[in-house]
């Protein structure tokens, strides 16, 4: 059975062009722009843009891939090109033009209208991931002064041209914002009413400024249930809103980039097919090769006691065990610290209270552990017949508990001191954790060792 994609691609090629329309016009904008990514052919991508209707094309056009959108502009005429622009909203061609080649730029703003091209510009300005470069200024705002008629007027008058009309934002005579009232509010209130006196303002009043980051904008609308986000400027003028749509895409973002960082790797910007093979190296070489020199202070550890060590039985074989099971609590303790700075759940102030938590909870992991080793040794022992000591059971069991105890230490310490020094939690987790634990551990291990060899308490 044929596929929509398959269908659009015979039909293109029949130039049935009618019947593709009309497709189209009972298609959501999304499902096009998907399917218009799974057809290979670029010139059928270009013959179907072009099919759309002028209503839902630039809606379309801010759901594709950059790359099938750099393909589209570089086909369609200048014409094609000027409509384009002007039927998109502002925050979805700024994020276009941050991603296509500087030669699609510059043909895209020769072709906008000089209001356009000024506030494009002006976006563009924006440090990367702040609010100012995610905003749009198509929101519906009028003077505090207004009546609920006159905000109505304005709002049917318009509401075709802006992002969203759910919410609705008043000014002073400066263009400062002082205020907040929902479209559902003012539709049951008298049109007499003045907005000010139906309006949220004081302390219900959210927003967010320009340079703020990106990610405390879905922070603030993940905190108060909103669907979009008020942005001033340093005078605390409005100059736009942070829709809903937007704030899922950088919870998306910020998301994979905690991922990726919690793997020590670099942040890519692309997806992974769409990455380089070159671009991939150079994002994860960095890391490798910071973690590879970290690993050495863990082989120098292992050498400097591996000549007592071997005297004694089941020592040295211990080893990748108890490494393993503090490395496996450290990124335990540590994935659950960094979701919750992540989240806004744990503070920097939290911290003595979120170690004496992961103390106890180490106690009790570290104990059962123990047991369960020094229970699984004896078995070994019977099954086996090995000459190994009861007081090396003791030995390891002891240092695993330790190492429990330390890993969680640690897991929940690095990412809160991360935070405090005003860097990402998410590099400390992950490979970065297990290196540091792997090398306290294996100290605390060979301590004891030590200690019950000096005291002859283990015959070498």
């Amino acid at each position: 059975m044929e596929t929509m994609v398959e269908i659009i691609s015979r039909m293109l090629a029949n130039n049935k062009f009618s019947a593709i329309k009309e497709m189209l016009s009972e298609m959501n904008v999304v499902d096009i722009a998907s399917m218009m990514e799974e057809i290979e052919s670029e010139e059928q991508q270009v013959r179907l843009f072009r099919l759309l209707p002028k209503s839902s094309s630039a809606d379309v056009f801010s759901y594709l891939d950059s790359e099938i959108q750099s393909n589209i502009v570089s086909a369609i005429t200048n014409k094609e090109l000027a409509s384009l622009v002007e039927d998109m909203f502002i925050d979805d061609a700024v994020d276009f033009l941050e991603e296509v080649p500087a030669n699609v730029v510059t043909r895209v703003l020769a072709q906008a209208d000089s209001e356009t091209r000024n506030l494009i510009n002006r976006f563009l300005q924006y440090p990367e991931n702040s609010a100012g470069s995610i905003m749009t200024i198509e929101m519906v705002s009028f003077p505090e002064t207004y009546t609920v008629k006159q905000a109505i007027a304005q709002i049917r008058a318009t509401a075709l041209d802006k992002e969203t009309i759910y919410t609705c934002y008043c000014t002073d005579g400066k263009r400062k914002l002082v205020g907040t009232v929902p479209l559902r509010r003012l539709i049951v209130t008298p049109e007499d009413t003045l907005v000010k006196d139906i309006m949220y303002d004081d302390e219900q009043l959210i927003f967010v400024n320009t340079m703020d980051d990106q990610e405390e904008v879905a922070n603030i609308a993940k905190k108060y249930d909103l669907l979009s986000v008020p942005v001033v400027d340093k005078e605390n003028r409005l100059v736009g809103i942070i829709t809903i749509d937007d704030i899922v895409d950088v919870i998306e973002e910020e998301t994979t980039e905690d991922f990726e960082k919690m793997a020590s790797l670099l942040p890519s910007e692309d997806e992974y097919l769409k990455t380089g093979v070159f671009a991939m190296f150079k994002n994860r070489i960095l890391w490798l090769l910071v973690l590879m020199l970290l690993a050495t202070f863990t082989s120098q550890i292992i050498e400097g006691f591996e000549g007592k060590l071997s005297l004694v039985v089941g020592l040295t074989a211990a080893i990748p065990m108890i490494m393993g099971t503090g490395g496996n609590c450290g990124n335990q303790t540590s994935t659950l610290i960094i979701r919750g700075l992540a989240l806004g759940d744990i503070q920097i102030s939290d911290y003595f209270r979120v170690l004496w938590k992961e103390i106890r909870v180490a106690l009790l992991c570290g104990v059962v552990l123990a047991v369960a080793n020094y229970g699984r040794m004896w078995l070994t022992k019977l099954i086996t017949g090995s000459e190994i000591e009861s007081s090396t059971f003791i030995v390891v069991s002891l240092a695993m508990a330790c190492a429990v105890i330390v890993a969680k230490a640690i897991g929940c310490s690095l990412p809160i001191l991360a935070k405090l020094l005003k860097l990402d939690p998410a590099l400390m987790a992950g490979p970065m954790i297990t290196t540091i634990v792997d090398a306290l551990t294996l100290v605390i291990y060979f301590a004891i060792a030590t200690v019950f060899i000096n005291k002859g308490l283990i015959v070498a």
